[in-house]
């Protein structure tokens, strides 16, 4: 577990003032942390880019497609806005 001396030495760098119950909130969660960067540093290393390169040369894109939607749905749409002009909703500025 870290030190409440490291944890002091720290909250000193970032500025901060800690009470004596933070401190200890402190260290417990700083070493929880601490163990997470333990754990990924045990984790299993990636593969080099050209083997991840080469696994994937093989798929196939699929082709672009454009998919045309029926006008009406729009109009729809914006004949159920409370407030339209033309082909348009009308919404309140926000600036």
């Amino acid at each position: 577990m870290i030190s409440k001396e490291e944890v002091l030495k720290i909250a000193k760098l970032a500025r901060l003032e800690l009470t004596e119950i933070e401190v200890e909130k402190m260290q417990k969660d700083l070493s929880s942390v601490l163990d997470y960067f333990d754990i990924l540093k045990n984790a299993p290393k990636l593969k080099k880019q050209k083997e991840v390169k080469d696994k994937h040369q093989n798929n196939s894109l699929r082709m672009d497609e454009v998919i045309t939607m029926p006008a009406s749905l729009a109009n729809n749409l914006i004949g159920l806005a409370p407030d339209k002009k033309e082909d348009y909703i009308k919404v309140k500025s926000i600036l």
